[in-house]
């Protein structure tokens, strides 16, 4: 592993699971993996896109660097590696692992999602490789995040209420949120916040919900 030069990034490696060294049985949900980029920095920044509004799942919503397993994929940290450099712009070898998070699935897309972290220089430009799949690329300060200025409550689609962040252009709300949520926890940034402050999902955001039924899914 690459020297890590902030303690920050010491302390976080050591709270999170360690990464999958192979990809399991490709049964039941697809498989995916993401990866939330943190810059190393005495003031981190975390990597955000925006996925493009015609993709038929999750479009138009804010999303971290990451895809589906494929053919040739070993582990996890192989899909996201491969797809941080198709969908970014940035080599995998820039990008030093510290572990991962709980695996989570993703109802709306059918997904079991594997969601681990990384960091890398912070001194690369990035963008998006592919407006058909990504819009825009930014970073956001982590302290940022974690203002609780920035924090709300979702009703989700699917029921319940959840965690979101209102980033001024951006809101980030459901699974990406939810990581994001867990990793300001784990880093040890996170700070109290109002969660009786409930909002609605901005309507662009809400992107393109399809359900399952054996196998087949429909667009609701």
């Amino acid at each position: 592993m690459t020297d890590l030069t902030y303690a920050w990034a010491g302390e976080l490696a050591s709270v999170l699971d360690p990464l999958d060294a192979a990809w399991g049985p490709a049964t039941g949900p697809r498989q995916s993996a993401v990866v939330a980029l943190v810059s190393q920095s005495a003031t981190p920044d975390l990597v955000l896109t925006l996925r493009a509004a015609g993709l038929a799942f999750h479009g138009g919503q804010v999303s971290l660097p990451g895809g589906g397993r494929e053919a040739g994929d070993g582990s996890p940290w192989a899909t996201a590696r491969r797809e941080t450099g198709e969908e970014i712009g940035l080599a995998g070898n820039r990008v030093t692992p510290l572990g991962k998070l709980r695996t989570r699935e993703v109802q709306a897309s059918d997904n079991r999602v594997v969601s681990m972290v990384g960091v890398w220089p912070g001194e690369d430009d990035l963008y998006p490789r592919d407006l058909a799949e990504v819009a825009a690329v930014g970073r956001w300060p982590v302290a940022g995040l974690a203002d609780p200025a920035c924090r709300v409550t979702v009703r989700h689609p699917g029921g319940g209420l959840a965690p979101a962040f209102d980033l001024g252009d951006w809101f980030m709300w459901g699974f990406t949120a939810w990581v994001v949520d867990n990793l300001l926890t784990a880093g040890g940034w996170a700070r109290q916040w109002d969660e009786d402050r409930i909002v609605e999902i901005p309507a662009r955001f809400l992107g393109i919900r399809r359900l399952y039924t054996g196998g087949r899914s429909r667009v609701r």
